[in-house]
């Protein structure tokens, strides 16, 4: 089946196979969240994590932010047939149906809950489901179309990945975990506010208002200069705080200083690239910072976080 665009219905088209729900899963941003989500239980020791409890965790993790982003695909799948950038996805395309892309998130969502239920703990279980349902049906289903204001509300969603590898590891929540969360948490409206801009005529045909389709371009290039100012003050704290050493807060600089001269630069430049590099790079720096974090724990004092 495919969309017909005149009248939003599916038409017969060929057949599904793995790569389409392979591809309802969005196996790169999947990717992004287990990786946010083991450097948050490294973090939270001072020494190694056992195997087996990597293993479950970031699988489940993994299955729960697969679940969300069928049900992503499910909500989106109108919006994704009229826009240049999703109109290939599977449901528009007709590949997967709507029913099968339903049987397809429940099932990844009930294997979450099973691997980190059995062999996590119950306080990831919990968290990962309050998380799955905040990006899968509360973002994508209401917040995305509700307000220009969706992805600062629904980021929290997206942040929680390295407090859930923290609880993972240590069964509770931590003021550190809390502090990795913010930076994602600050991280993400420029992020995805880049994007917006590069596809601002895409979202205004789909109808959905994003800040640059509701506010302008000038209005969104400023807040994306002040959110990314926020961003590179919270990816300081963890050095503030002790929590990580000397590596990680020269990286945090050299990063930071990085994103802040494309937002600033942003303001003069109004080029639709640009925009595009700035949402390009904002992936490059928080794996980059979180990979920092990492690097930095297991570093002998004075250099990482490590006591003399």
């Amino acid at each position: 089946m495919q969309v017909n665009l005149e009248t939003a219905t599916l038409v017969p088209a060929q057949s599904a196979g793995w790569q389409d729900y392979l591809t309802l899963c969005k196996p790169r941003i999947v990717a992004m969240i287990v990786f946010t989500a083991v450097v948050g239980m490294f973090l939270a020791v001072p020494g190694g994590v056992p195997a087996s409890l990597l293993l479950a965790a970031g699988m489940g993790i993994a299955l729960a932010a697969a679940a969300s982003a069928v049900v992503n695909h499910i909500a989106d799948w109108r919006i994704d047939s009229v826009m240049a950038r999703t109109r290939g996805r599977p449901l528009p395309q007709g590949r997967v149906s709507v029913p099968a892309a339903v049987r397809f998130a429940f099932l990844l969502g009930v294997l979450s809950m099973i691997v980190l239920s059995f062999f996590v703990n119950s306080l990831t279980a919990v968290l990962t489901l309050v998380s799955l349902i905040g990006y899968g049906f509360v973002y994508s289903s209401y917040l995305k179309r509700a307000t220009p204001q969706n992805i600062v509300i629904g980021g929290a969603a997206g942040a929680a990945p390295p407090v859930l590898g923290w609880t993972a590891v240590t069964g509770n929540v931590d003021s550190h975990a809390l502090l990795l969360f913010l930076i994602v948490f600050a991280w993400t409206p420029p992020h995805f506010w880049s994007l917006a801009l590069y596809r601002c005529r895409e979202y205004a045909h789909a109808g959905i208002p994003m800040l640059p389709v509701t506010h302008g371009d000038r209005y969104t290039r400023l807040h994306i200069l002040l959110y990314t100012v926020i961003t590179v003050i919270a990816s300081l704290l963890p050095a503030l705080t002790w929590m990580s050493g000397r590596f990680y807060l020269l990286a945090a600089l050299l990063l930071g200083g990085r994103f802040l001269y494309l937002a600033w630069h942003m303001q003069v430049d109004r080029r639709p690239a640009l925009a595009q590099k700035v949402f390009s790079w904002s992936i490059h720096y928080l794996m980059l910072l979180f990979a920092a974090l990492l690097i930095d724990h297991y570093l002998p004092w004075p250099l990482g976080a490590a006591s003399p």
